[in-house]
């Protein structure tokens, strides 16, 4: 034990030294202009930050010792060697590596070895900290086969640590199966289907922080982004990737993403499942063309004392050409002046002059060539368009002929539009159209690697939104179909990939679980038949035993039993969300007040002081609590436009609790929980 101290003290040393040689570098003498000086200085700042030691992350945790045979290409190179798994790399001062990344290819066995096949590996060992003190140690020695292969306590004792703060990473735990899905080619888009504690999001982070470290160059030109639901959920991971290194991925809702207009109005279901239909993409290209308009009088050309003459007839085959290609509205707008004046330059040479590429600018700059292209090919403003077709009944009607039904037609029509475009009603899937609208006039830029998290809630056109920001580049899609509470809610994932574009995408299934404890998600897993009934239901390495309560009390009981349960969970250590339907939320905000509970918003992060967050039903999806008390099933199943959708916000609420789930209720429990 003393021996794995001392390296962990010289290891931490190490990366000081590290750390202080980033610090010490002198870029005066070296870059030759103050721009590549300023890139210089913002790349080792970057650095810098990049090495910052924090003190309650362990910096290793785990140890690979190889036998001298090699067995296996992974750790070729590796015989008779030993190395430190940890959170990132660290060298002494003639680097030699003191601490392997867990991303490097060496590092692969530590999570893949087995007693079966073990991958060239001797002994595998883990250690356990308290506080970032190192306090204990196990060896599994793998090159013995006969040796009766028990579950690593260390290990349990990682995944069982109290929720306390935002989210932490996984390194030190994550599975054969996962660690399949992190390491995927960069080139492929993965779809993971997981259930509720099967750690699709961590996956999906310890993902992105893999491809930055196999393919930096690439990535850093192109851009990384994580998507998530909401900002509470955002809140809730973004500590992740900074403790494995990683500083400079975004993060963001589709919300964030759309953001054209400003959202001030609110959609019916039925109006908000319309607009976010596929459908929609086919509507909004006929309205982006539908100014289009073929010319009848010729394009006359004034050049010195000549004048060129372009046909009507050879300007519409001009525009019905650039009509057929699959190019943007805007790339055609700008390339038909370029095309006519092309047009022109050939009657210049028919009579008798040599013009060049200046003279074909200069005519496709002219008066009259830029008036016919305006003409022919008006510009659009892609707000101003989505503006008329949501409250022009005339000009919809065109567009969404044998696309929409009139029933369709008028419930997605503005009752009161507003007079501007900024005093206008736009709502969140309005804004998404507009997003559409701006994509078929100007290309939107792709990124090379698009995280998207609880991706079952988005409708195809919020697909359609991701898809373009990751159209040349890979992504990978989380979720769990049945947790899907919005009325466009995706039926398959084959579907919702057609939708984002990436029909060939691979689908894994995670399906046993390391957060919810099996009481509880074989509780919440009565439910599947309803709300999923394709889904098998999902285990759990953690037993939990007398892990779920259920409580059924007299309706004038209920608070007080509610503020009860808060402060018996709040006895434990570890945090503890109090998860109401959103309509019964006020009445926990007053009772919380009045009897002297501090309590903290989803998002916040909660110290050994505030453990207690008040969570409402809509806000749960994501987030993770030790300890759960849930106020009145039936509440939250009616919080919900129809019982289906209701049924699956109960099950995401069921499936918070790391360690205990109390469950109370006045009301009868939905009939699928028995």
């Amino acid at each position: 034990m003393q021996r794995e101290r001392d390296h962990l003290a010289s290891s931490r040393a190490a990366l000081r030294a590290m750390r202080e040689d980033a610090q010490a570098l002198n870029i005066s003498d070296v870059a030759g202009t103050w721009v590549t000086q300023q890139v210089l200085h913002n790349q080792i700042q970057r650095r810098i930050a990049a090495l910052a030691d924090l003190v309650h992350t362990p910096l290793f945790f785990g140890r690979l010792d190889f036998r001298h045979a090699i067995t296996t290409e992974v750790s070729e190179g590796a015989g008779g060697e030993r190395f430190y798994i940890g959170r990132r790399h660290v060298h002494d001062a003639e680097g030699d590596p003191m601490v392997i990344d867990w991303r490097a290819p060496v590092s692969q066995t530590f999570y893949r070895a087995s007693r079966k096949d073990p991958l060239g590996i001797d002994k595998r060992r883990r250690f356990g900290y308290t506080a970032g003190e190192l306090t204990a140690y196990e060896d599994e020695n793998l090159s013995d086969p006969t040796e009766q292969e028990t579950a690593s306590a260390l290990l349990a004792a990682e995944i069982e640590k109290p929720r306390v703060g935002p989210m932490r990473d996984i390194v030190a735990t994550i599975q054969p199966e996962q660690d399949e899905i992190v390491r995927a080619d960069v080139s492929g888009t993965v779809c993971v289907q997981g259930a509720p504690g099967t750690g699709k999001t961590a996956v999906g982070l310890h993902r992105v922080a893999y491809l930055l470290y196999a393919h930096r160059e690439r990535l850093a030109k192109s851009g990384t982004l994580v998507i998530g639901p909401n900002s509470s959920f955002l809140s809730y991971i973004e500590q992740v990737l900074p403790a494995l290194g990683e500083l400079e991925v975004a993060q963001a809702t589709v919300q964030e993403l759309v953001k054209h207009v400003e959202v001030r109005g609110t959609d019916s279901a039925e109006a908000a499942g319309i607009k976010g239909d596929a459908r929609l993409a086919e509507v909004l290209r006929r309205a982006v063309r539908a100014g289009i308009t073929m010319p009848t009088e010729p394009c006359v050309v004034v050049r010195g004392s000549r004048r060129w003459r372009v046909p009507a007839h050879e300007l519409v085959d001009i525009i019905e050409e650039l009509a057929c290609r699959d190019i943007r509205y805007g790339a055609a707008l700008e390339a038909l002046p370029q095309r006519i004046a092309h047009a022109v330059l050939l009657k210049m040479e028919q009579g008798g002059e040599a013009p060049d590429d200046r003279v074909q600018d200069a005519v496709a700059r002219s008066r009259e060539v830029k008036a016919m292209a305006k003409a022919c090919w008006p510009p659009v403003d892609p707000a101003k368009l989505v503006h008329r077709l949501l409250t022009d009944a005339r000009f919809l009607a065109e567009c969404a002929e044998g696309i929409l039904t009139a029933e369709e037609q008028e419930a997605i029509r503005w009752p009161k539009p507003g007079r501007s475009l900024r005093t206008a009603p736009w709502t969140a899937a309005d804004a998404v159209l507009v997003d559409e609208a701006t994509d078929l006039v100007h290309r939107t830029p792709s990124l090379g690697h698009v995280v998207l998290d609880e991706a079952q809630d988005l409708s195809p056109m919020q697909y359609r939104a991701v898809g373009r920001r990751c159209s040349t580049g890979s992504a990978t899609v989380l979720g769990d179909l049945a947790q899907g509470t919005t009325p466009w809610a995706t039926g398959s994932w084959p579907e919702a990939l057609r939708h984002l574009g990436k029909p060939g995408a691979h689908v894994e299934e995670l399906t046993v679980g390391f957060r919810v404890p099996e009481e509880v998600i074989g509780y919440a897993s009565r439910l599947l038949p309803a709300i999923a009934p394709g889904l098998a239901p999902a285990t759990s390495i953690r037993t939990g035993a007398n892990s779920l309560t259920i409580r059924q009390v007299a309706e004038d009981e209920q608070v007080e039993a509610v503020l009860r349960a808060c402060r018996e969970s709040l006895a434990h250590e570890g945090s503890t969300g109090l998860i109401a339907a959103d309509a019964r939320l006020p009445l926990f905000e007053r009772a919380l007040a009045e009897a002297g509970l501090d309590y903290l918003v989803p998002g916040a992060e909660t110290t050994a002081e505030a453990r207690l967050t008040l969570v409402p039903a809509s806000l749960a999806k994501g987030l993770e609590y030790d300890y759960v008390v849930l106020d009145e099933p039936a509440a939250v199943v009616a919080g919900e436009p129809d019982e289906r959708t209701g049924l699956r916000r109960l099950y995401v609420s069921l499936t918070r609790a790391v360690s205990g789930l109390t469950v109370l209720h006045a009301q009868p429990l939905p009939a699928e929980l028995g």
